[in-house]
C-alpha cells in the first residue's frame, strides 16, 4: 500500500499544481495537501521602479486575468495621487472589467470544467478535455468559445489587444471608446445573452446528477468575503467589503479596502508557495473564508440586474436560509455573474457619457502609500504600493484572489479525497474528482504566488545529456 499518492501535475488549470493524498497505516486516506509548486515574485520586480510604471508592469503578471491587476494598479496609482477620475474613465474600467470576468468565466465553465460536467468524472480522460465536448456537443461548446471571445474582444477594443493591454494607468485611461467600438459590443450583447442563459439551463439540469459530487468537492463552513454596492447588491469595481458567515449572517459591513490589512492577515506553510490569507479576529487557521463568483452571490443581497437578480434568488434557495457552502456551486455562481456582466456591458454601453472624451485626470504625487482594490474573476484582489517621495516603489505587496482561498482548496481536496479515493483499488475517476474540488474555484496560481519567510528551495544542475552535476538544497 503507498504512504502517498502524488496527482501531478493538476490539470485543467491555469499554472503548475500536485496534489499529496497521504495513506494512513490501515489503507486509508488519512490527509491530503495542495501544493503549489511555482514562485515568480512580482512584488519584488517591482521595486525601484517608478509607480506609473505598475499598471503596465502587473498586466504581465498573468495572461488570463491581466485586466484585474492593471485595474487594481491603477487604482492603486490613483490613490497615490489623491485624485478621482473623470466618470467616463470609470465607466470605461467598469466596461473592460466586466469583459474580463465574462471571458475568464466562459474559460473556466466551458473550457475546464464542461468536459466533467458533460462527459463524466470518469471518462475516458484522453476524450474529457474541449475537443471532446466539441464532438459531444458542437453547438454548446462553440457557444463558449464565441462567448469568451466576446469579452476578449471588448478588452481589445478598449485597450488595443487582448492580453496585457496597458490601458488603465494613474488618473484613468489613455483612450476613450469610439462610437464605432461601442455599437460593435451592443452588437455582440443578444447572442451572449442567450448562450449565457442556455448555459444556465444546462447547467440547472445538470445538477441532480451529481448529488455525490456536491455535497463532498468541498462543502463546509465557512466565511465568506467580497464587494457590494450601497444597495448590497453585485459590485466588481469599487464597492465596500462584507463578510458574511455560513449561516448567512453578516460579520463585518462596509469595511474599507484599503484597509484590508487591518482584517485580512498572511500566514505560509512550508508544503506551498502561495500564502494562506485568513480572517484576522478569528486567527489562523480558524479565519478560513472564501472569495470569488460562490462569496460574491453569498454576500450580495442582489444583484442589480433584472436577469441576474431572478438567478440570484434562485440559487439563494439552495442554502435554504443560510449560505451556500458547496464549493461545486462555484460552477452555478460564475453563471449567474456572466448574466449580469453581459447585462452590464449593455448598460454601460449605452450611457450617453461613455463616449466624453476626457478620461485621465493629471496630478502630480501627493501620497506615498496607495492601496487598489476591485473583483477579479476569481475573487477580491488587493494591491498595495508603498513609495518614496520621488515616487520609486519601496514596496509592494498583492493579497490574490486565489491565495485567499488557498485554506479552502487544501480542505476541499483533503475533503474529496478522503471521500473518493480507495487506495486499494484506485482508478482515474477517483483522482480527477480529487482534481474538480481545485477546479471549482478556478485557481490562477501564476497570479499567486509569492513567499513569505524561508521557503523550501532545490536546485539541480545537468548537462545536455541529463546527467546530473549537482544539487543544492534549502529549507
Amino acid at each position: 500500500m503507498p504512504e502517498r499518492i502524488l496527482i501531478s501535475p493538476v490539470t485543467r488549470i491555469e499554472g503548475h499544481a500536485k496534489i499529496s493524498i497521504y495513506v494512513d497505516d490501515s489503507g486509508e486516506v488519512d490527509a491530503a495537501q495542495f501544493h503549489v509548486v511555482e514562485f515568480r515574485g512580482f512584488e519584488k520586480f517591482c521595486e525601484g521602479r517608478p509607480f506609473h510604471e505598475m499598471p503596465a508592469l502587473m498586466a504581465r503578471i498573468c495572461g488570463i486575468c491581466p485586466v484585474s491587476h492593471v485595474l487594481a494598479s491603477a487604482k492603486a496609482c490613483d490613490a497615490l495621487l489623491g485624485v478621482e477620475i473623470p466618470p467616463a474613465a470609470e465607466l470605461l474600467r467598469r466596461l473592460m472589467n466586466y469583459g474580463q470576468i465574462l471571458q475568464s468565466h466562459a474559460l473556466s465553465f466551458f473550457h475546464l470544467s464542461s468536459p466533467d460536467l458533460l462527459l463524466g468524472f470518469d471518462s475516458e480522460p484522453a476524450r474529457r478535455n474541449l475537443f471532446g465536448l466539441l464532438e459531444y456537443d458542437p453547438d454548446f461548446a462553440r457557444r463558449g468559445i464565441r462567448l469568451r471571445k466576446f469579452g476578449q474582444r471588448i478588452i481589445e477594443l478598449l485597450g488595443g489587444k487582448r492580453i496585457h493591454p496597458s490601458w488603465a494607468v494613474a488618473g484613468g485611461v489613455l483612450e476613450p471608446i469610439s462610437p464605432a467600438a461601442r455599437a460593435e459590443i451592443l452588437t455582440g450583447v443578444p447572442e451572449a445573452l442567450e448562450s449565457v442563459r442556455i448555459a444556465l439551463d444546462r447547467m440547472k439540469s445538470l445538477l441532480d446528477q451529481f448529488p455525490d459530487e456536491a455535497e463532498h468537492l468541498g462543502t463546509f463552513p465557512t466565511l465568506f468575503l467580497g464587494m457590494v454596492s450601497e444597495s448590497g447588491g453585485f459590485e466588481h469595481y469599487d464597492g465596500r467589503i462584507r463578510i458574511s458567515d455560513a449561516e448567512g449572517n453578516v460579520v463585518a459591513e462596509g469595511l474599507d479596502a484599503q484597509r484590508y490589512f487591518t482584517y485580512i492577515g498572511e500566514a505560509s506553510e512550508e508544503f506551498s508557495y502561495m500564502k494562506f490569507p485568513y480572517y484576522k479576529p478569528l486567527g489562523y487557521p480558524g479565519g478560513i473564508y472564501r472569495v470569488g463568483p460562490l462569496a460574491r452571490c453569498n454576500v450580495a443581497t442582489q444583484a442589480g440586474t433584472p436577469l441576474a437578480n431572478r438567478e440570484l434568488r434562485e440559487f439563494k434557495q439552495r442554502a435554504a436560509g443560510g449560505a451556500v457552502c458547496q464549493s461545486f456551486h462555484y460552477h452555478s455562481a460564475r453563471l449567474v455573474e456572466m448574466l449580469h456582466c453581459v447585462e452590464k456591458i449593455e448598460e454601460i454601453c449605452s450611457e450617453p457619457g461613455i463616449l466624453d472624451e476626457r478620461v485621465r485626470a493629471q496630478a502630480g504625487q501627493n501620497r506615498t502609500v496607495g492601496v487598489g482594490a476591485n473583483e477579479a474573476p476569481r475573487g477580491t484582489l488587493f494591491h498595495h504600493y508603498e513609495v518614496d517621495e520621488t515616487g520609486l516603489m519601496k514596496k509592494a505587496n498583492l493579497i490574490i484572489a486565489t491565495g485567499q482561498n488557498n485554506l479552502a482548496m487544501n480542505k476541499a481536496v483533503e475533503q474529496a479525497a478522503k471521500r473518493f479515493v480507495n487506495p486499494a483499488r484506485l482508478t482515474e475517476g477517483m483522482l480527477n474528482r480529487v482534481e474538480a474540488a481545485i477546479r471549482c474555484y478556478d485557481p490562477c496560481l501564476s497570479c499567486s504566488t509569492h513567499a513569505l519567510g524561508q521557503m523550501p528551495l532545490e536546485v539541480e544542475v545537468r548537462d545536455r545529456r541529463g546527467h546530473l552535476l549537482g544539487r543544492r538544497a534549502r529549507g
